[in-house]
């Protein structure tokens, strides 16, 4: 019997070790955020909430905004909105049964929600609701070939045409991100980039308030690939939370009917410029590229010479999140503090609220007018309610 508990504790420490080789550690990334160019107080609380929000959107034409709550924090309600200055559920005319929804963008009226389907174990899906009406116009669910057992469908965007959404999958649990492009048209989908550099975390170990973001006592670093996405109506932009690089390639070529196989793809991919490990992506009509820091508290902007420059920095940006333009060059920002959430109990979490949204204005450059975009030439045709999943 001590023979066998020998062996046994020696086989035990070989595979603690194997897993602290392979799924722990982590450099540092050198600090990218330097003195900010906006002070602090150009921060404009929008609201506090009992629990930390995920991500952001708002439609400019009335400035109504719409945002989730971060699933991981495991909230009472998921899809939310703000009437007279305090957050409410979104209540549409027909709800799908959403499990973990997260990703949330505005297109030609449409209000497109990514539920990534409790990491794959549960349904992961898109909808779409109208906002001038709240009716639900377009709803889809993935297949387990595009996002199976522990996929995480993170961010979207939706190109000009209103039929094409291209989005990441993080894949923070088995290590295997994607991009994923989806035409509601077709209602087809397919899975590209599967492992490609420009989608994998790279070995930087995220430290954030005094925490560092890893499990176990360090036996595994959080590691997460390819999560947010900007758009600039040609060019797709891209990269891992956890890496110093963003990456480019022309969302079209990712599309199921382009023609173009998905193992062509790769070579399609271009390196953009710098970044620090970050969560939020959005990309003005100037080409700056806003970057979240959640390390610094900080906003930063690559702008279209690809000089990386720290916008603002502010201990109440606790995990700066997801960001989205608003009426008026408002730039929102949610503040998920996941240092807070992950892996955190129910009592840590609302000991640390309120969690808060806030908004300013770059004034890097004018923003795009705040009328209405115009219809698509081909708006897909909205499904039933409840279509069959294919």
């Amino acid at each position: 019997m001590r023979r066998f508990l020998i062996v046994l504790g020696t086989l035990l420490l070989l595979v603690l070790l194997v897993i602290r080789l392979t799924l722990g550690g982590g450099r540092r990334m050198k600090k990218r955020t330097g003195p900010p160019e906006l002070p602090g107080s150009v921060l404009e609380k929008v609201v506090d909430l009992d629990y930390p929000p995920g991500n952001i959107a708002v439609h400019r034409p009335t400035g109504r905004v719409f945002f989730t709550l971060h699933p991981d924090a495991n909230p009472p309600h998921h899809l939310m909105t703000i009437k007279d200055g305090k957050a409410e559920p979104y209540r549409p005319k027909i709800m799908p049964p959403l499990e973990t929804p997260l990703g949330v963008r505005i297109r030609h009226d449409w209000l497109w929600v990514l539920d990534h389907g409790n990491f794959g174990r549960g349904q992961p899906r898109i909808v779409a609701f109208n906002v001038t009406n709240d009716a639900l116009v377009h709803q889809y669910k993935f297949t387990r070939d595009v996002a199976g057992y522990g996929s995480m469908l993170n961010d979207l965007v939706i190109d000009g045409s209103g039929e094409n959404v291209y989005i990441t999958e993080a894949s923070p649990i088995f290590q295997r991100p994607a991009l994923v492009a989806y035409n509601a048209r077709l209602r087809g989908a397919r899975r590209v980039l599967d492992g490609h550099v420009s989608v994998k975390p790279e070995n930087y170990r995220l430290r954030v308030e005094g925490r560092d973001m890893t499990l176990l006592g360090g036996l595994i670093t959080l590691r997460i690939g390819a999560d947010s996405l900007a758009y600039d109506g040609m060019d797709l932009f891209f990269g891992p939370v956890n890496g110093g690089r963003l990456y480019k390639v022309i969302a079209s070529e990712l599309s199921p009917d382009s023609g173009i196989p998905a193992e062509e793809i790769p070579g399609m991919v271009e390196e953009y410029g710098p970044k620090p490990n970050s969560d939020g992506l959005f990309k003005d009509a100037a080409g700056n590229i806003f970057i979240t820091d959640p390390e610094h508290s900080a906003i930063l902007v690559l702008d279209k010479d690809k000089k990386l420059r720290t916008l603002v920095k502010d201990e109440r940006l606790r995990w700066p999140d997801g960001l989205s333009f608003g009426e008026d060059g408002w730039l929102y920002v949610t503040c998920s503090a996941l240092q807070h959430v992950l892996f955190r109990s129910a009592e840590h979490i609302r000991a640390h609220a309120p969690y808060q949204i806030y908004r300013f204005k770059p004034n890097l450059v004018p923003q795009p007018a705040t009328a209405p975009a115009p219809a698509p030439a081909a708006e897909p045709t909205p499904p039933p309610a409840e279509p069959p999943a294919r």
